[in-house]
């Protein structure tokens, strides 16, 4: 659809990592701080916490006070990721930027009618259990319900999700388990360095994810209209 950007999983390897967790916060004064990682045990990965259920194996935060450790410093973010080069690059949204979490189809159908439409974009990640998330102005969390409201849909009945305050997202190049790596859709860059406001984008999301067959037939299987 001419709307992502062919990209190869890259490996994990911790300069990498280090890197990208360094320019996520010299370039785009993101806040970061390292999550849990992978190991590899009798021939599989697994993740760092030792669940063997985890269900973010890699890729989720390794401390309760995460929130306290996150920085905006690229020295110290330097520092945090020599301690462990192989460490999730994590991103605490409510500060500098929410995300509109949709599922990859909807956030596929929404990217095209966006770029139809002439909207401004942020960054967008794609994850690898089929979500996308969609870089937008702090404050999102807690306006996305009623602006759906607003535009005739139950908030509930839409598999769409705002991340803000007390949330976190896993940055690319980020790999969960097994299953592959957090990717860009939309990457950084100086272009879209000035992040949109939620109500700019929640009609065409709202719309894709209302559209999307397979959301559908999710609410369809939840009893839901």
């Amino acid at each position: 659809m001419g709307v992502t950007e062919a990209a190869r999983i890259p490996q994990q390897r911790g300069e990498q990592l280090l890197d990208s967790a360094v320019r996520y916060a010299e370039e785009r004064h993101w806040d970061v701080f390292p999550g849990t990682w992978l190991e590899a045990v009798e021939g599989t990965q697994r993740c760092s916490c030792g669940d063997l259920r985890c269900s973010l194996p890699g890729a989720h935060a390794a401390r309760p006070d995460w929130a306290n450790q996150a920085t905006g410093s690229a020295t110290a973010a330097r520092r945090l990721w020599s301690m462990q080069p192989t460490a999730s690059i994590l991103l605490p949204t409510g500060r500098t930027f929410d995300a509109i979490d949709v599922s990859e189809s909807s956030g596929f159908l929404a990217l095209a009618r966006m770029e139809r439409m002439g909207l401004p974009l942020g960054p967008v990640t794609c994850t690898p259990d089929r979500r996308m998330l969609f870089f937008v102005l702090p404050g999102a969390a807690l306006k996305v319900p009623d602006l759906i409201s607003k535009l005739g849909w139950a908030p509930s009945s839409l598999d769409l999700v705002a991340r803000g305050e007390g949330h976190y997202v896993a940055a690319p190049p980020t790999r969960v388990g097994g299953h592959g790596a957090v990717q860009w859709a939309r990457r950084p860059t100086p272009a879209n360095r000035w992040l949109p406001d939620a109500d700019e984008l929640i009609s065409p999301l709202a719309y894709a994810c209302a559209r999307d067959p397979a959301a559908a037939r999710m609410r369809q299987g939840r009893g839901g209209g």
